[in-house]
């Protein structure tokens, strides 16, 4: 393993557990987040919150949102592009 790459679970604990990132997701991954009964327009952008550890804490319609969302969990957000 390369000496400068961390592992996953030394991202996920990475800033004491409140590091989280911002990412924008396609319909399709938010179907697979929400289910397909959601409806969503296809045209739509989707912004996910995800815990440093990958897991989604919610799905936004705007960046500002998502970091919005952060804040209010207190979890410092960074980007993802």
């Amino acid at each position: 393993m390369d000496k400068d790459k961390m592992t996953e679970q030394q991202f996920a604990r990475f800033g004491g557990g409140v590091l989280s990132y911002v990412k924008e997701i396609a319909v399709n991954d938010a179907h697979a987040l929400l289910g397909e009964n959601i409806k969503i327009p296809d045209q739509a952008r989707l912004f996910c919150l995800y815990n440093a550890d990958g897991t989604p804490i919610s799905i936004s319609g705007s960046r500002e949102a998502a970091v919005g969302h952060a804040v209010e969990h207190d979890l410092i957000p960074t980007s993802l592009h």
